[in-house]
């Protein structure tokens, strides 16, 4: 029986960030790969390379060994078939709500007619709540509607795989559990595969399907996280599941933030 190829295989990557001549290990000898519609968190504390391995997977940069494949290609620079959902919106100014959502339907290469990509648009808007806003500008916007527009923005590419670094972490309490919710809820619908970058550890439970917990430079353990779909928090936390899960990355996340403050990472 064969083994279907992942879509995405991490061997073996080390990456270093050279200051003055001098190397500093972020990454070394990481290896994992992530099924096709998988949502992969990656749990840890500042400093363990987390948003590093996402640049990586972005072809933002380069590894020094080791290889990162998509779909059995490699990764050799940033391409239409990944997405990125920063922590900063990065949204376009002088473009509205809607015209964002349209740059990203542009950008998808699809060979819509006008009126596709207006409808297109339309709905990536509605999906995300923002229908009463399409016309505002991101100077308009709270913070949470901008991360909306980013989110639909994302998804509006069209792309397989959708990468987003620690996007809520900017973002009041109660607004990030609506965007957790939001996300959890059209990356099942959208059926994209996702590598979410966190170092929170609820958020993790309540997206994962796989939670890789991360110490410095490696990856430390990965738990995966059978809880169905879709994920309410209210409900989760009253769970055994979800206490279970919890007290393991407790116990996980806190070994590798002493690790990290050991490797003299600052935090």
């Amino acid at each position: 029986m064969t083994t279907a190829e992942p879509k995405i295989a991490i061997r073996n990557v080390s990456f270093d960030y050279v200051s003055e001549k001098k190397a500093f290990p972020a990454l070394q000898n990481v290896s994992l790969e992530i099924r096709e519609g998988e949502f992969i968190c990656l749990l840890g504390a500042s400093g363990c390379g987390k948003s590093t391995l996402l640049s990586l997977l972005n072809g933002l940069q380069r590894p020094r060994s080791g290889e990162i494949t998509l779909n059995g290609k490699p990764v050799k620079g940033p391409g239409i078939d990944r997405a990125v959902v920063f922590q900063q919106y990065s949204l376009f100014p002088w473009l509205t709500v809607k015209g964002n959502v349209l740059f990203g339907i542009r950008q998808s290469g699809k060979k819509y007619s006008r009126k596709e990509r207006e409808d297109l648009a339309h709905r990536y808007v509605e999906q995300v709540g923002l229908t009463a806003a399409a016309d505002r500008y991101p100077s308009q916007l709270s913070g949470g509607m901008k991360q909306r527009v980013a989110v639909a923005r994302a998804l509006a590419l069209e792309s397989e795989v959708l990468l987003l670094d620690e996007p809520f972490g900017a973002i009041d309490p109660k607004l990030r559990l609506e965007l957790q919710e939001l996300v959890s809820r059209l990356c099942v619908e959208h059926r994209r595969t996702v590598v979410f970058v966190t170092h929170d550890l609820d958020e993790a439970i309540l997206l994962a399907d796989r939670i890789v917990v991360m110490a410095p430079g490696r990856i430390r353990n990965t738990l995966p996280v059978s809880l169905p779909h879709p994920r309410v928090r209210e409900e989760l936390i009253r769970t055994e599941e979800y206490e279970k899960l919890h007290r393991q990355l407790i116990m996980a996340f806190y070994d590798q933030v002493e690790e990290t403050i050991d490797a003299g990472v600052a935090l």
